[in-house]
């Protein structure tokens, strides 16, 4: 990571597809959320093929854990931003089919 002036920090913003992953390195003010640097990321634009609201409105987490409120999330140094896709299948809806197959 390059070096920053006194009121910015570093950061990283991470989204993947099954095929490719892209994963952002920002140099952001101080207080900034977890929302805006996906914004300031440009991620639309480096995956035209899904719709920009798909990434801009996406649920987002740090480190893996899931953030409850990524508008107000202050970024610290070194955090990384992970967009997360919305899921195509339900996991519980998957386990109970399996579940009532197994009892038929």
């Amino acid at each position: 990571m390059a070096a920053s002036s006194p009121d910015t920090i570093e950061v990283e913003v991470a989204f993947a597809l099954p095929e490719r992953q892209c994963i952002v390195t920002l140099s952001v003010s101080e207080g900034t959320t977890a929302r805006e640097a996906v914004a300031m990321a440009g991620l639309e634009a480096r995956f035209p093929e899904l719709p920009a609201a798909s990434i801009l409105d996406a649920d987002l987490g740090l480190f893996g854990k899931r953030l409850r409120d990524p508008d107000a999330q202050r970024l610290k140094v070194g955090d990384r931003v992970e967009v997360y896709r919305p899921l195509k299948i339900d996991p519980k809806a998957v386990r109970a089919e399996r579940a009532a197959a197994k009892t038929r």
